[in-house]
């Protein structure tokens, strides 16, 4: 029988922003504009291996290597045509499960123009809150994830494309260049491109090999991001920075299921990142009986943090509505959503709901959602109806992770 260890690996290389590793750069006597390499080897190129470095001298990467660890996360399965809606299971290196979504060229996610490539992510293994429709807490709260985790969840789905692409393309001629690498010219090296694939220029103009791949993030994955505020933070800011992941703060949508506390902290950071709230009833009793979280932070607290959010960031929030039959489909519903999306000057995204086994809860019929979505634009509500994508893949949140850990059962987890 396998046994695994539970812990996670600490330090990784990702965890670190670009202020921390100058500092420990300078510690090591190195040159500042060796921090700038290192960012580029690993938010560029995406590399996981310290020898591939080969632009750092061979005694810095071995301090490195000493210093910090450089994870990659391990996909475990994939369901999706790589055309459409795409879920990556991901195993971490102490053996949890966690999930992503890549949701391609959909043009009505926010009601906005075409997000290109839009990601799902997780931001904890589990989760504690316990929504009493959703696969992610059916086994509990595991942990939090470390901000490496959350960053290789986007340079995972890139590497993956990247991967695919490169093995689709014809294999391109290779220069013939000295044996002796000194004795070959700079331009004979930038010809061969000794040291990077093909699909990876040496040196992109715009600091990366061709448009990013994920070009929009949701924190809407396994988890309560909030939650892990402080790892959640690090990890948005390593992929907004421009010495990393590069992504906009107004394409990072952070999603919370009513963390009132912390939606204040989040509207007191200096970054424009969206907010989304997992809304899924505008009364109280719906949401007592379907999100436990709404007895510590009820609507009327909810709405307080909302409006403090709003006084100070003045960005438009989203409503999260999961339809669900028979809970919160009723037309009646519609209007106390509407008065509240009218207070906070919120827009709402109307979301079928993904059926989990072994759940009660079940997807309305497409009429009942069509006649939710009128409901609520007669009161001049700006509202989206998702044309739910992924319903055949496991796509609700923890639903393959569940899956899988349940086939894995036999597996003996040791600290």
């Amino acid at each position: 029988m396998k046994t695994w260890n539970k812990n996670p690996v600490p330090n990784d290389i990702k965890s670190q922003t670009r202020a921390e590793l100058e500092a420990q750069f300078a510690v090591w006597e190195q040159p500042v504009y060796r921090v700038k390499q290192l960012m580029d080897w690993l938010y560029v190129q995406r590399v996981g291996d310290w020898d591939a470095m080969t632009n750092l001298p061979k005694a810095l990467r071995e301090k490195l290597r000493l210093e910090f660890s450089l994870g990659r996360l391990e996909l475990a399965r994939k369901q999706g045509a790589r055309d459409t809606t795409q879920k990556f299971l991901w195993r971490l290196a102490d053996h949890s499960l966690i999930e992503s979504v890549l949701i391609p060229a959909n043009p009505s996610l926010y009601g906005e123009p075409s997000d290109r490539h839009t990601l799902c992510v997780s931001t904890q293994v589990g989760c504690a809150y316990g929504c009493k429709f959703c696969a992610s807490g059916l086994d509990g709260w595991k942990r939090n994830l470390l901000p490496h985790e959350i960053v290789e969840q986007v340079l995972g789905v890139e590497r993956w494309s990247a991967e695919q692409s490169k093995a689709d393309r014809p294999k391109p001629a290779v220069a013939t260049v000295a044996e002796d690498e000194s004795q070959t010219s700079e331009a004979q090296r930038e010809s061969a491109d000794l040291r990077l694939p093909h699909y990876a220029p040496r040196n992109p103009g715009n600091g990366f090999p061709g448009p990013r791949l994920v070009d929009n993030v949701v924190i809407m994955g396994m988890g309560e991001p909030l939650a892990n505020y402080d790892n959640l933070l690090k990890a948005l800011r390593l992929l907004n920075a421009g010495w990393g992941g590069r992504i906009g703060a107004r394409k990072i949508t952070v999603s919370t299921s009513g963390l009132a506390p912390q939606i204040r902290r989040l509207a007191d950071e200096p970054e424009q990142f969206s907010l989304a709230v997992s809304l899924h009833g505008a009364t109280d009793a719906v949401r007592d009986r379907i999100m436990p979280v709404n007895r510590k932070f009820p609507l009327k607290e909810l709405a307080s943090a909302l409006e403090y959010y709003q006084s100070q960031r003045g960005r438009i929030i989203t409503f999260e509505y999961i339809l669900i039959a028979g809970v919160n489909d009723d037309l009646a519903q519609a209007k106390p959503l509407g008065a509240l999306a009218k207070r906070l000057n919120a827009k709402v995204n109307l979301i079928p709901y993904n059926t989990v086994e072994g759940l009660p809860w079940a997807r309305p019929e497409e009429d009942a959602c069509e006649k939710f979505l009128a409901a609520m634009r007669v009161q001049k509500i700006v509202t989206t109806l998702r044309r739910e994508k992924g319903h055949d893949i496991d796509a609700a949140c923890g639903q393959l992770r569940l899956k899988t850990e349940r086939e894995l059962s036999g597996v003996t987890l040791i600290s």
